[in-house]
């Protein structure tokens, strides 16, 4: 009765690591390091990757198409900056909602991890330009001297709000459209 022992494994990208892991789709030796979870178990990257390629739907015009839509959409959003101040903090994430969604379907929910990026910068990049009259306003006012601090400070103010309302809008946006789980 000589039972063998089984032999020890080794990550196929490390291969000085033991594991008793196995990517469940290609069934390769995996460390932990190596392993990434997924709701059907764990798999190595490659694998991972051949799956992300299979989601990637978007055409070449989703992109101009979806850029257009988030930067206009935010710029419109950040046009009520200066209206209702304090509270587009409340308001920002739900504009980034609203954001996502109109480009969602505009897109006809194609997905493309680039795609979403750059769909989170265009609603900033929407989102500030309302900010850069009121930044040529400070810097022209600081050049010719003379604005008390109060101006300027109040100045900083109405500059803050589309920032704000920009980085808020943007990320949820990106979240939103790229489905992060936020646990």
């Amino acid at each position: 009765m000589s039972s063998e022992l089984p032999q020890p494994q080794f990550c196929y990208k490390h291969p000085s690591v033991e594991t008793g892991l196995r990517c469940n789709r290609c069934d390769r030796p995996i460390c932990a390091r190596c392993a990434i979870h997924t709701e059907t178990g764990y798999r190595c990257a490659e694998c991972i990757r051949g799956q992300q390629k299979i989601f990637d739907t978007a055409r070449w015009y989703d992109f101009p198409v979806a850029l257009l839509v988030s930067a206009t959409l935010s710029f419109l959003g950040s046009l009520l900056t200066d209206l209702i101040g304090f509270f587009i903090l409340l308001l920002s994430p739900l504009a980034g909602m609203a954001i996502a969604e109109a480009v969602r379907f505009a897109i006809r929910k194609r997905r493309n991890r680039t795609l979403f990026k750059l769909v989170g910068l265009s609603t900033f990049i929407g989102g500030v330009l309302t900010a850069f009259p009121i930044l040529f306003i400070l810097i022209s006012t600081l050049l010719v001297g003379g604005v008390e601090l109060s101006v300027m400070g109040m100045g900083m103010l109405s500059l803050a709000w589309p920032v704000l309302y920009a980085i808020i809008a943007a990320t949820t946006c990106y979240r939103r459209l790229s489905g992060i789980q936020l646990r």
